[in-house]
């Protein structure tokens, strides 16, 4: 089963990162300045990832596919890392879906 993961950046933002059962992580999260704001994001990435609709499917300058999750008012609340094929992007939007909405959270900040 999939988790979240909190920890605390560099510059003392708070940030998440949804990991597959296998470990590999499947999605990251902005910065955040609470960690309120950052459990939020978390609900919001349960709740959003159901929707096929908020996956905005992109290509990075390099050629590489990745997709970003939105909010219901567009803002981004996670982004994937960079794939090798629009198959293995899908593959990975598939496991959001999967591992986000009953997702255990783990908190090392």
């Amino acid at each position: 089963m999939g988790k979240f993961e909190i920890k605390t950046r560099k510059n003392g933002e708070f940030q998440f990162d949804l990991k597959a059962g296998n470990g590999q992580v499947i999605l990251t999260s902005e910065g955040y300045t609470t960690k309120a704001n950052c459990h939020n994001g978390i609900e919001s990435v349960k709740k959003n990832s159901k929707d096929d609709g908020k996956f905005d499917r992109k290509t990075s300058t390099n050629g590489k596919p990745y997709f970003n999750l939105k909010a219901t008012n567009g803002q981004v609340i996670g982004t994937s890392e960079m794939y090798e094929s629009e198959a293995s992007r899908e593959n990975g939007i598939e496991s959001v879906k999967k591992n986000a909405p009953d997702a255990e959270v783990v908190d090392h900040s």
